[in-house]
């Protein structure tokens, strides 16, 4: 049974541009979002690593080593099974730092370029056996489908159909940080299809291969000792090694790397994989053993490792063949597009860049995009390449092998950059050059001679498929042991030092306080515009400014210490951590002229981060700490902590109260930053040598306050001063209480003052009001009776203010009843009283009040109140100006107002304006009496006052009396 070429190209292509559609619907959103984030696509896209072994070369390991094949899937399971302890560590430095590859990751833990560069040329040693894998399982497949081509040619073909979908897939877009949801999607899409596609084949093995039911388990007793004789017992063979290697593959396989860590968008999404890819490996292994069998059973001429082919073939049954062609093309392909799009981006960063970069003119983007482009191009053509030399002639095991043991060499590099923050570069660069060295002369070579017949002189036995585990455990061996050695020997230098701390689980770096020479944002785009250009600096910082969720204009210096971290964690997305660090060390340099301190509140916010991680002495450590910070935070008193330079370290919550300004807006920046009035408040407070200030006047949002300063000194480690704590206490209404207290006493003497002039008045105005009464019963003349009415009047006015300074003297004890009275009425009493003097005949008096307007209380206290409000009104007005009073009425109350277009009342008066002796008059002209006893009698008609000045371009005045409204049926007039 075969296919002809068009058939199988039609397919590949038809797959291939299924599987693009699927990323592309992705990317449009076509389809749900809550379907691309769901964990169980990130778990699936795992399966990226069941490549074209896993589908076909897993049966040739059964073959070889029986159920050692189990190893392979066991392996990345364990890896998995670790992942608190391993997977989850590395994902938050990577995340935290932007690493998007394992060279990025182990070049800036070694802050070493030369690692980065290392790490980048030894992933050719992987790369290029894993492609040679997937291109020699394709081709052979469709060699095995159709005869008519070579199978030199059929790979061929195949490459450059990959490079083209590469390209689609991950390079297609200018933007090369982006994460490519649609890749993920879609590498998830192809995994369910090739699982399912290998548990349908294990499925017609169980029960339609063999001819009845218990007829597999009947072949197994009768083959048991053939079965035997072709495989190694488990006690015999490589597992232990094969654990090994196929445990490093989950953090050193670029492929791997790139899915679990750079694609990953949701961190939650590790925990499920921590699960779901051993069950996603363990599903996948049952079909294996069957599939083995039935090809002896069936005798399949084809090699072991494509048995499951095979026993399509052998069925004459097209679909099941073409499903198993598929199945192990999605299984290549995924495989082929991720590690190109991984090791293009690793190259780009670690071989290409430090050597050119192109001049700030050019479209820096789009210069990476094409890049990135060629270098996938190159890498496939290297493993077409080493397929035609050698590949062809190797089995897929062999394969399989010389990718994964050279992968193992990264191992102990990744270990110490989580466990151990003593080792250092020199230690790490030793080992990995031996291991690899080492495995090129003990794996790589050897092989290649059993394939090209090459004569190479070795000096130990001669490697094969029966020892090969052999040289792998030497090549890690010599590996480690330099590694460990080395490190132990020399020295970490500061750099590497910081590096450990950032990315070590159980350190917590501890950040300088050290400032930029770059003193805000507009400088730090000004800076990077000379090697990036002026597009790419200002998109970058913007960038990094909306991650941190910081405004577009910073100069404080912690903000600007974050937006530099920020910003090299972003350019080594870009061009890979060793060139971003040189570039923003280059020209984001710190300022050398300063003492370095540690940076408290950066390390405060790096332990909340790490509060569940920690326990035993270091957890309580942490509680007390936790505990001492929220006592600070919750103190009702001011919290201000200053470093030596004036640097706000600490700004608990009553300091944000008081001044109404937040933490996250001060913290960071230097005192003389903050608005007025505190920065000047606390400014000079700092640089007096006063320790304590008390009752400061504030003048805030209009209105005054009063504060009470204390500071104390903080003593550095090096018993150097090491900051200053200052608190302040809000005494506002303490000072208002005690500004009461003095204003009742104040009163209360103005109430003994008013009762002796009382008395000392009542008596001639009783002469007086005699000597009228005199006057009426002596004269029948018209014009003195009138006059004689008149003084009594007078006087009886005199009595009733007499009596009034008499009930301010006994404030709170009135005895005045409360009759109805006309409103009205009292007004127009009162601009005829005022009438009568002088200063009254310039100015024009209105009362626009209607009659309506009837309250409960005394009339003649209240004309008294207005004739005050309108005096004080006339003397506030200028010659010629009027003088109204307006009146309405609501369910509950009436309310007069009393308008002038005089000068108006200053703003910082009117908290004032009431108080007894208190004038805006000049001296001479004003008592400020008036007004506080207009306040007292509104009071004792249970009502209010209030006054709005000015009113329109700084002038005029408007003085509102409310009281209680009453039904007018028989009002009182004043007499």
């Amino acid at each position: 049974m075969t296919f002809s070429l068009g058939q199988l190209a039609l397919l590949v292509l038809g797959y291939l541009a299924a599987l693009f559609l699927t990323a592309y619907a992705v990317e449009r959103d076509w389809i749900p979002r809550r379907w691309v984030r769901h964990p169980i696509v990130y778990v699936l896209s795992l399966g990226v690593y069941a490549s074209a072994w896993a589908f076909y070369g897993s049966v040739g390991l059964a073959n070889q080593y029986g159920y050692g094949f189990l190893a392979y899937y066991l392996g990345i399971s364990g890896a998995f099974v670790l992942t608190p302890v391993l997977l989850s560590p590395i994902l938050q430095i990577t995340r935290t730092y932007q690493l998007s590859s394992l060279a990025d990751l182990l070049a800036f833990r070694y802050r070493s370029r030369w690692a980065g560069i290392l790490v980048s040329l030894f992933m050719l040693a992987v790369v290029i056996p894993m492609l040679t894998l997937q291109i020699t399982a394709i081709a052979d497949t469709l060699y095995l489908l159709n005869r008519e081509w070579p199978v030199g040619n059929l790979a061929f073909a195949y490459v450059l159909v990959m490079i083209i979908f590469a390209i689609l897939f991950g390079a297609r877009h200018v933007s090369p940080r982006e994460k490519h949801e649609g890749l993920v999607f879609a590498i998830a899409f192809e995994s369910l299809l090739k699982l399912a596609a290998i548990l349908i084949l294990g499925g017609v093995v169980l029960f339609g291969i063999f001819p009845e039911v218990g007829g597999l388990e009947k072949w197994l007793q009768e083959n048991q000792a053939v079965l035997a004789e072709q495989q190694v017992r488990l006690q015999d063979g490589p597992w232990r090694t094969l654990l090994m290697v196929f445990f490093a593959a989950a953090v050193a396989m670029p492929h791997m790397f790139h899915m679990a860590f750079t694609e990953n968008t949701n961190p939650g999404a590790l925990r499920h994989a921590s699960w779901g890819v051993p069950l996603f490996m363990l599903v996948m292994s049952f079909s294996v053993p069957p599939i083995l069998w039935a090809g002896y059973y069936l005798n399949v001429e084809t090699d072991p490792s494509y048995f499951a082919l095979g026993i399509g073939l052998a069925t004459e049954s097209p679909f099941l063949t073409l499903l198993i062609f598929i199945g192990g093309l999605a299984a290549a392909s995924g495989i082929i597009i991720v590690t190109t799009l991984s090791t293009a981006a690793m190259f780009l960063n670690h071989l290409v860049l430090p050597v050119y970069k192109p001049a700030p003119r050019y479209d820096f983007y789009r210069w990476l995009l094409w890049m990135r482009r060629s270098l996938i191009a190159v890498i496939l053509f290297l493993a077409y390449g080493f397929y035609l030399l050698v590949g062809a002639d190797l089995d897929l095991s062999q394969l399989g092998i010389l990718g994964f043991v050279a992968c193992s060499q990264f191992l102990p590099g990744v270990l110490g950059l989580l466990y151990w923050p003593k080792s250092n570069r020199k230690g790490f660069i030793a080992g990995v050059v031996t291991g690899t060295f080492t495995w090129i002369y003990a794996l790589l070579l050897p092989f290649c001679e059993l394939a090209l017949g090459w004569n190479v002189p070795f000096w130990l036995p001669a490697t094969d498929e029966s020892n090969w585990h052999l040289a792998a455990i030497s090549a890690i061996s010599v590996n480690f042991t330099l590694f460990v050695i080395i490190s132990f020997a020399t020295r970490q230098n500061a750099a590497e030092a910081a590096a450990a701390d950032a990315c070590s689980i159980d350190t917590v770096s501890r950040p300088s306080r050290q400032p930029l020479v770059a003193n805000n944002t507009n400088e730090i785009i000004n800076a990077l515009t000379r090697p990036l250009g002026r597009y790419v600096a200002e998109r970058e910082v913007y960038q990094a400014l909306e991650d941190l969720e910081l405004p577009s204009y910073e100069d404080r210096p912690y903000a600007l210490r974050r937006l530099r971290g920020r910003l090299e964690a972003n350019l080594s997305g870009l061009m890979g951590p060793t060139v971003a660090h040189d570039l923003v060390s280059r020209y984001l340099p710190f300022r050398d002229d300063v003492e370095l301190t540690e940076d408290i509140y950066q390390i405060e916010q790096r332990l909340e981060g790490f509060h569940s991680r920690l326990g035993g002495l270091a957890s309580e450590l942490d509680s007390l700490r936790r505990y001492h910070r929220q006592t600070l935070e919750r103190l009702p008193m001011g919290v201000c902590s200053l470093a030596a330079d004036g640097e706000i370290m600490m700004w608990n919550q009553a300091m944000s109260d008081l001044t109404n300004t937040a933490a996250s807006d001060v913290t960071g920046s230097h005192i003389s930053r903050l608005a007025s009035p505190w920065g000047p408040l606390l400014q000079e407070f700092l640089v007096s040598k006063a320790m304590h200030k008390y009752k400061h006047r504030v003048e805030h949002r209009g209105r005054p306050h009063w504060f009470s300063l204390h500071k104390a000194l903080i003593e550095g480690s090096n018993g150097q001063p090491g900051g200053t704590v200052i608190l302040m206490e809000d005494q506002t209404e303490t000072q208002l209480l005690e500004e009461e207290l003095i204003h009742n006493e104040r009163l209360a003497s103005i109430g003994r003052l008013a009762a002796g002039v009382a008395h000392e008045i009542g008596n001639p105005i009783t002469g007086i009001d005699c000597l009228a009464q005199s006057m009426r019963y002596e004269t029948d003349n018209p014009e003195l009776l009138q006059m004689a009415d008149q003084i009594q009047e007078q006087t009886k006015r005199v009595t009733r203010i007499v009596q009034s300074l008499m009930n301010f003297s006994h404030a709170g004890h009135h005895s005045t009843e409360h009759e109805l009275v006309d409103v009205s009425y009292c007004v127009d009493e009162a601009m005829q009283l005022l009438r009568l003097s002088k200063r009254s005949q310039d100015i024009t008096f209105v009362n626009d009040c209607p009659p309506a307007l009837a309250t409960l209380g005394d009339a003649q206290r209240l004309v008294q109140v207005f004739v005050n409000l309108l005096g004080n009104a006339r003397d506030a007005s200028e010659p010629g100006s009027s003088v109204w009073v307006q009146g309405e009425a609501d369910e509950e109350q009436i309310h007069v107002m009393v308008l002038d277009e005089g000068h108006g009342i200053p703003t910082e008066t009117l908290d004032r304006i009431f108080e007894p002796f208190f004038t805006t008059k000049d001296v001479g002209k004003g008592t400020g009496l008036g007004l506080s006893l207009v306040y007292s009698i509104i009071e004792e008609h249970y009502g209010h006052i209030t006054i709005d000045s000015p009113l329109a371009n700084g002038r005029g005045t408007c003085v509102k009396v409310s009281l209680p409204r009453a039904e007018q049926t028989e009002v009182t007039e004043p007499h």
